[in-house]
This record gives structure tokens, C-alpha cells and sequence, in this order.
């Protein structure tokens, strides 16, 4: 069974994360932040990995520490619940297309976490959000997840429109590349014959 929980409780925060990569997309999700859970919940939904998530924060100062340590918890459940990675597909890639935005992400479950951003937002803020913790979001997730991971907002105008298309196109890409591939029943995807 690839399931895996993971908690993490700091000064700042603490979160609790719950993960089945065979799953069917359900999400149960609560940070605090209205705009994150709605972008967890994609996560979820596209990926079709379920998670459940509760996270307390030090929200009163901003929402920098919940956000940053949602995607360390998440990144390490899916880590954890990947193993050793035996058997996936390794790769992925989506292009997003929403309304006038159109997203390319590519991703590789190396356990070499690496992160590539290209996104630019007109405005700093979506409601109380600041946009620049998107990217700090991704990076602490490509960092626990042990991925490889490129997004690169193509075009687009709407703020809401480029970080959605963002999360959606990261659970598509990372839906293929976990998926086990029958062909390599039990083999690591590697010819090293390891993923670290």
C-alpha cells in the first residue's frame, strides 16, 4: 500500500498530513488559508493521490511559515509513501490550458529535487494571499517530494487563473509519473539501480 503520514510541529506551526497515491483524488484539507486549501484540493482532485491535511499556524503574522510547511509535509508523505520508487513511471508532464492561461510543467521523481519557476504575477496578492509564497510552496514540495520540477507559465492575465494552472498541472505530471509502469514491475527506474 503506498499510504504515508507524516507530522511536523515547529514554534511556527503544526501540520499533519495524510497521503494514498493509488487513491481517488479526495481531499480533506484545512491551513487556515481559504486560497491554499482550495489549491490543495486541486492537488488532490488531478493527482488522484487523496490527501487529508490540518494545519495550525502562526497565521496572525502572515502566512509564510503554514504555507511552506504544508509542502514540506506533503512532499515528505508522497516521499515516504514512494519508498524506494520502484516500479513508476519516473517522468511527467502536463500542459494546462485555463481560459487565457496556458501552463507547462515537467517533472522528474528522481529524488533530486530541483525547482524551476517561470511564473510572473501582475498582482501581490490573490485576497489576503501574497503571490510570491507560491513559489516557495513548490519549492519546499520539489525539495520533500524528492522531484525534479519545472512550471512555466506560458501566457496569462488572471492571478487566479496562472497559480491554478500551476497546482493543476504539477498533480497531472506527478499523477504519470507515479504510476506504476507493469513493464518494470519491482525494477528501479534507473540505471544506476537507485533514485537518490
Amino acid at each position: 500500500m503506498r499510504r504515508a503520514v507524516v507530522e511536523r510541529k515547529t514554534k511556527e506551526t503544526s501540520v499533519k498530513a495524510e497521503v494514498d497515491l493509488d487513491g481517488s483524488g479526495r481531499a480533506e484539507i484545512a491551513t487556515g488559508i481559504g486560497f491554499l486549501d482550495h489549491m490543495l484540493e486541486q492537488l488532490a482532485r488531478h493527482s488522484l493521490i487523496d490527501i487529508t491535511l490540518q494545519a495550525k499556524g502562526d497565521l496572525h503574522i502572515d502566512f509564510h511559515h503554514t504555507t511552506e510547511d504544508t509542502g514540506i509535509v506533503i512532499g515528505q508523505a508522497i516521499a515516504k509513501a514512494l519508498g524506494d520508487r520502484r516500479g513508476i513511471a519516473r517522468y511527467g508532464a502536463a500542459v494546462i490550458p485555463m481560459d487565457e492561461t496556458l501552463t507547462r510543467v515537467a517533472l522528474d521523481a528522481s529524488n533530486r529535487p530541483y525547482l524551476i519557476w517561470k511564473v510572473a504575477f501582475a498582482r501581490p496578492k490573490l485576497g489576503e494571499m501574497d503571490t510570491e509564497l507560491f513559489k516557495e510552496w513548490f519549492q519546499a514540495f520539489a525539495q520533500a517530494a524528492g522531484l525534479t520540477l519545472h512550471i512555466e507559465n506560458l501566457y496569462g492575465d488572471n492571478s487566479h487563473h496562472i497559480v491554478e494552472s500551476c497546482f493543476k498541472g504539477v498533480a497531472r505530471a506527478l499523477r504519470e509519473a507515479i504510476t506504476l509502469d507493469p513493464r518494470q514491475s519491482g525494477m528501479v527506474p534507473s540505471t544506476k539501480g537507485t533514485l537518490t
